[in-house]
């Protein structure tokens, strides 16, 4: 198998472990895999965001600003390095399909240690993108990720077309109304997915629309912490 990054071959290790155990094929060669930056170290217990204290001034800010906070914690993989960045511009951006799988691997093995505790009581949800950008894209790169993780999977969100959040200064996503919609509702928990967490404010626009019509419980999974 050739990189789906760089397009060298993959040549597999020898070892052990994968003499006896049929190893899974990797998707990127080892130079590339060595280019993601997994976060390492102290994080804050609310969104991942590195940081020496439990919770950090982002996290505080939501606190003090929301009534209640939608979102119990949101969990992430990666950092948002100069590497990723390209990998995400190439996949989300230029429609390179196929190199979201990628992550399949490490997404799968972190949210089965991490959510855990939720065994199978718990919904998967991705960030829905409006009908304007999803014929633009042609995929929805938050539905792919989700397809990736062991729980059930239901679209229950609906998103009014705007501006990209990419486009949009700090204090313009955080003042944005809520774009989402709700198809129908769920009384059991729900985990919000999506490629990157910036502000959080994506992810608890569509938390607290969940918790105003019945959901008990929202947590979010995110591949990239920015």
């Amino acid at each position: 198998m050739n990189c789906l990054w760089c397009d060298r071959q993959i040549i597999p290790e020898i070892n052990w472990e994968n003499i006896f155990m049929l190893a899974k094929p990797k998707s990127l060669c080892g130079e590339c895999e060595g280019k993601l930056e997994y976060l390492q170290g102290s994080r804050c217990k609310k969104c991942s965001r590195l940081s020496e204290e439990a919770v950090c001034l982002d996290c505080k800010w939501w606190n003090e600003h929301a009534e209640r906070d939608s979102i119990a914690f949101n969990y992430s993989i990666f950092n948002y390095n100069s590497f990723m960045q390209d990998m995400i511009a190439k996949w989300k951006y230029r429609g390179d399909y196929v190199l979201g799988t990628a992550f399949k691997l490490d997404l799968f093995q972190v949210f089965s240690k991490r959510f855990a505790f939720l065994k199978n009581e718990a919904l998967l949800v991705p960030i829905p993108l409006s009908e304007e950008r999803l014929r633009e894209r042609g995929f929805n790169q938050a539905k792919m990720l989700a397809e990736f993780l062991p729980l059930p999977c239901e679209e229950l969100l609906t998103r009014i077309h705007g501006e990209k959040q990419s486009k949009k200064t700090r204090t313009a996503r955080i003042s944005t109304n809520n774009p989402f919609k709700l198809t129908k509702t769920v009384n059991k928990s729900v985990i919000l997915v999506d490629d990157i967490y910036t502000t959080g404010t994506t992810l608890r626009h569509a938390g607290s629309l969940l918790k105003a019509h019945g959901c008990p419980e929202v947590y979010a999974f995110t591949l990239i912490r920015g």
